[in-house]
């Protein structure tokens, strides 16, 4: 099968590539704007030995997904801010119990329910900071129906190598805006799978370290026998008492996974960013906006440029510190009332950061953050 080009939706977009992936099983609840997405797998997924379910709520929905992970399947659910919510306590216990999984938030206007159809930026804390406790997350925000496609597929190798959950941030629009986009040849993907075990049934623990900081992980069904837990556990999988230091060392692992591989997670674009005296700081589909407005600001004159974080977490600190350390002027651009904006002012050192947000469903122009840029370049 030779590459072929497609006009599809964001929405089409994933769950196309979720296939294309490996995905053999999705569950999930209706909810706009990411309902398109649980309705085409349920077409695609019969076509393909898989299996789809349409669950009672969006908390049994990643239930459902995590039981299908832990018998060896490739599994995706997807939701919008309300249901996002309502996951967070089981993408907790996905983390914790290393249950490889793709998590889609087509984010809509918040809070509570809300705009149900209309596009914001308003979960990227919740991406981070969502459930409870101390907790590593990796999440992927695309900017185009072509990115959707290609970081659904990223997310999914990224869920089975470091054998975690990963979180793609969509939105409304993106959701159900219609693109062309090239479809990759299938025998072109490269496609990671979990790593399995390599010692006999009878010594096989489920979190035992093998020097990579990521446990080989069985499935339920090939004669290993594991234990799954949400209780902080030992290699074994059953819970820790009275030892501190275990507890700790198993928190530490978690983020070091990721933290140690940072290289291989981290995406980000810079746009004309080697000479820029203005930053612009923005993701997703606004990112596009903020392009617009850096050419039309070029064209003037005033040197501009964008760092777009792809990976919002884990961020990408340190390529934008060695920006912000040149420019004279940063300035986050995005849909919420300043949640990016705090991430950056972190990493931003001593140069001034400002902000430019609009929180009313409708994406940022181009029109709007050329005239923030002018303003920024006469102060």
């Amino acid at each position: 099968m030779k590459e072929e080009y497609a006009i599809m939706t964001g929405n089409e977009a994933c769950a196309k590539a979720a296939i294309a992936a490996g995905m053999r099983f999705f569950a999930g609840y209706p909810i706009t704007p990411a309902t398109e997405i649980a309705e085409i797998s349920s077409e695609l997924l019969p076509q393909v030995d898989g299996t789809f379910m349409q669950m009672e709520d969006e908390l049994a929905s990643i239930a459902a997904v995590i039981g299908a992970s832990c018998a060896g399947a490739k599994a995706m659910t997807a939701t919008s801010g309300p249901g996002f919510t309502l996951m967070q306590e089981n993408l907790s216990f996905g983390i914790v119990a290393e249950i490889p999984l793709v998590l889609v938030d087509a984010v809509r206007q918040g809070p509570c329910q809300g705009v149900a159809t209309v596009a914001a930026q308003g979960d990227i804390m919740q991406a981070k900071w969502g459930s409870h406790g101390d907790r590593p997350i990796i999440a992927l925000v695309p900017e185009s129906v072509s990115e959707v496609y290609t970081e659904t597929v990223r997310a999914f190798n990224l869920a089975e190598k470091f054998r975690t959950p990963v979180i793609i941030l969509s939105d409304a629009m993106l959701a159900h805006m219609s693109e062309r986009i090239r479809i990759p040849e299938p025998s072109k993907l490269k496609l990671e799978t979990r790593k399995q075990p390599t010692v006999s049934r009878d010594d096989y623990q489920p979190y035992t370290d093998d020097g990579t900081g990521i446990p080989p992980m069985a499935s339920f069904g090939d004669g290993y026998r594991w234990y799954v837990s949400g209780l902080a556990h030992d290699e074994t999988g059953f819970p820790i008492r009275g030892n501190p230091g275990l507890i700790e060392a198993q928190i530490k692992r978690l983020h070091a996974k990721l933290n140690n591989n940072l290289a291989e997670i981290e995406s980000y674009e810079e746009f004309l960013t080697s000479d820029a005296e203005i930053l612009l700081v923005s993701i997703g589909l606004v990112s596009r906006s903020a392009k617009e407005a850096v050419k039309d600001a070029r064209a003037m004159g005033i040197k501009a440029g964008v760092f777009r974080p792809i990976t919002m977490w884990p961020f990408p600190y340190k390529p934008l510190r060695a920006l912000c350390a040149k420019a004279k002027k940063i300035v986050v651009v995005e849909m919420n009332e300043g949640q990016l904006f705090h991430v950056v002012r972190e990493a931003s050192g001593n140069s001034p950061v400002t902000k430019l947000t609009q929180n009313d469903g409708q994406i940022i122009t181009a029109e709007k953050i050329l005239n923030d840029i002018k303003k920024e370049a006469v102060k």
